[in-house]
């Protein structure tokens, strides 16, 4: 594309050469190098398609199919993570009496709405400490709410293992399962009208990451602060003193979604190789609900980080730290991105709503771990503020 501005622009100085005064020349001039800044700094985010009213069809079932799986158009591997759809048709009956609250009642619109995904997809960039793994599956399910009369926002969180009946192909699944392209819509669509399937909410906007994503944009700030009451740790993955420290992607990604956090048993211990010899024992009540905590903790350290953008610099710096770290849908502009972002600055994120869908566990046949939806999500939502009682 730019070398196509170039030759236009050539080809106007050659074509206008006896026409067209000096000044006029330096316009043009100063226009071409506009149009090449344009293009080449300002960035340009991968974009997907995503079609808001196909998510509400999705969600209420008019384009069921039978189809579950075709590929994707970027090359990425899609295969879809094991599901519930194995279980006997007998426990699945009785399971499906249990998702009674899984319809919202009202559908809820007065919030601008963006689902931010997070992808478990990583490869040899990402955190050795994590492994490597094939395909993709929504780690991170957050939709931001953003209150389009007032300064009153949450955050609403939806635990990945949130059993639900997928409305497009009626499998038995997670809701982190949904996160697949089939003939209904694409993995965003998807798992967007599961959301609006539990919730309500109709989603206007989404943006996907990756771990790798999440690590480069912790780093972009040079890192957050994460303050804990004791010194916990996982593995060699990370280790977190006691109070409040700054710590890289890397370390923060690991907290967030370590499942097996140790805390450490009186005070830390070396030995005479300097080796570790101090005492830990497993965190208790580590589970889907206490790593959503940590995921909502870390977005709003990160909103907070706002408030250091004092000039057009900056945010430039902050928005080309972000080109390579999101898929974004093809509806969210740069501009309504950037005056998002921008508007929020100067909120007090403490009175943000932290939410999550309630919940209880419910232990499959087979010992696999779930959740069901234990209230039906409209009345939560008027317990909590989010729709007028």
């Amino acid at each position: 594309f730019i070398h196509k501005i170039y030759y236009i622009v050539i080809l106007g100085f050659w074509f206008n050469m006896k026409l067209l005064n000096k000044y006029t020349y330096l316009f043009i001039g100063i226009l071409a190098l506009v149009l090449i800044a344009v293009f080449t700094i300002i960035p340009r985010f991968q974009t997907q398609e995503f079609d808001p009213d196909r998510v509400i069809e999705i969600s209420e079932g008019v384009t069921t199919t039978t189809a579950t799986q075709s590929p994707e158009n970027n090359n990425q591997t899609n295969q879809k993570p094991p599901t519930t759809s194995e279980i006997s048709e007998i426990e699945k009956t009785e399971i499906e009496k249990l998702l009674l609250n899984n319809k919202a009642e009202l559908i809820i619109d007065n919030y601008k709405t963006y689902l931010l995904i997070g992808s478990d997809e990583r490869d040899e960039n990402s955190s050795s400490s994590r492994g490597y793994v094939d395909g993709q599956r929504a780690d991170v399910i957050i939709v931001g709410l953003i209150d389009k009369n007032s300064n009153n926002h949450h955050l609403l969180s939806i635990p990945r293992d949130t059993l639900i009946i997928n409305s497009c192909t009626k499998d038995l699944e997670r809701i982190n399962g949904s996160y697949s392209k089939n003939d209904c819509g694409n993995k965003a669509e998807n798992l967007a009208a599961a959301v609006t399937g539990i919730t309500g909410i109709k989603v206007e906007h989404f943006a996907s990451f990756n771990f790798e994503g999440f690590e480069n944009i912790i780093d972009s700030f040079e890192g957050i602060e994460i303050c804990v009451d004791e010194t916990q740790r996982e593995g060699y993955s990370f280790e977190l003193q006691k109070g409040c420290q700054t710590v890289n992607g890397s370390t923060a990604l690991n907290w967030v979604v370590s499942r097996n956090t140790e805390i450490l048993v009186g005070e830390k211990i070396l030995d005479e190789n300097g080796e570790d010899a101090s005492a830990w024992v497993k965190m208790s009540g580590v589970s889907d609900l206490s790593r959503n905590e940590r995921q909502q903790y870390v977005i709003l350290q990160l909103l907070r980080r706002l408030n250091d953008f004092t000039s057009l610099a900056d945010l430039n710096n902050f928005v080309n730290a972000l080109e390579d770290s999101f898929i974004v849908d093809e509806n969210l502009t740069l501009n309504s991105a950037i005056n998002t972002l921008w508007n929020l600055r100067g909120t007090n994120f403490d009175n943000i709503n932290k939410l999550s869908i309630p919940t209880s566990p419910y232990e499959l046949r087979d010992g696999r771990q779930v959740l069901i939806v234990s209230k039906n999500f409209t009345e939560y939502a008027k317990e909590v503020g989010l729709l007028d009682s």
